[in-house]
C-alpha cells in the first residue's frame, strides 16, 4: 500500500491541469483513497481504492449454510480479513452556493452512479458430529467476492483560499455477483487536495 501511495503521489504532477484533479481520503464505508477529476463544469469521474468492511455475521453464516464443505458440517464461527474495495464512478454536480447564501468558497451537490468490486477472505470454523463424542473442529478459507452497481448522493465544499475540499455522501451498493439483490448502505466523510 505504501508503494502504491508513493507511485500515485510521484506521478500526479505530470497529469495535473489547473484545479481539476483531486486526491484525498474517504472515511466511512468503504475506507478509501480517492482520486477525482472533473470532465467539465458538471461531470466528474472518480476512482476509489480501499478497504471495505465485511458484511454481517448472518451474511457469512448463510453463505456457509448454503455451501457447506460437508453435508454434515455444523457452522461454529468465522473471521473475516484482507478486505479490498475498488470503485469507479461518475457524478453530476450542481453549484448550490447561492441557495445557502455562502459568501466564500463553493458548495456543490452531487449525485452519481458507479460500479464496485469487493473482496474479503473468510475463514470458517465448523465441526461434524462424531459418534465417539469427540468434537473435531475444522477450518475452511474462502474468498467472498461481491460485484455490482452503486448509487450515491452527497455534498462537497471547496474552500476559496485553500486547495482543499471536504465532502459527505451516502449511497447504496447492490450486489449482482455472489448474492444478487443484497443491498448495502454506504456513506462517508472525506477531504481532498485540489491540484
Amino acid at each position: 500500500m505504501k508503494k502504491l501511495l508513493f507511485l500515485i503521489f510521484a506521478t500526479l504532477p505530470f497529469f495535473s491541469f489547473a484545479q481539476q484533479h483531486q486526491l484525498g481520503l474517504r472515511l466511512g464505508e468503504p475506507f478509501s483513497v480517492t482520486y477525482k477529476t472533473d470532465l467539465d463544469d458538471r461531470f466528474s469521474i472518480e476512482a476509489l481504492v480501499g478497504r471495505g468492511s465485511p458484511n454481517s455475521g448472518a451474511y457469512y453464516r448463510r453463505s456457509f449454510e448454503n455451501n457447506r464443505p460437508l453435508s454434515s458440517a455444523v457452522y461454529q464461527g468465522h473471521t473475516a480479513s484482507d478486505a479490498l474495495s475498488l470503485s469507479g464512478r461518475v457524478a453530476y454536480h450542481e453549484d448550490i452556493t447561492s441557495e445557502f447564501n455562502i459568501t466564500e468558497g463553493t458548495l456543490l451537490a452531487y449525485v452519481g452512479l458507479g460500479a464496485q468490486l469487493r473482496s474479503v477472505r473468510v475463514n470458517y470454523v465448523y465441526f461434524t458430529p462424531n459418534p465417539a463424542d469427540q468434537t473435531v473442529f475444522r477450518n475452511e478459507s474462502r474468498t467472498n467476492v461481491d460485484l455490482g452497481p452503486e448509487g450515491f448522493i452527497g455534498s462537497e465544499y471547496i474552500f476559496q483560499d485553500l486547495p482543499i475540499s471536504v465532502f459527505a455522501e451516502v449511497g447504496l451498493f447492490l450486489e449482482l455477483v455472489d448474492r444478487p439483490g443484497h443491498l448495502k448502505l454506504q456513506g462517508g466523510l472525506g477531504v481532498r487536495y485540489l491540484f
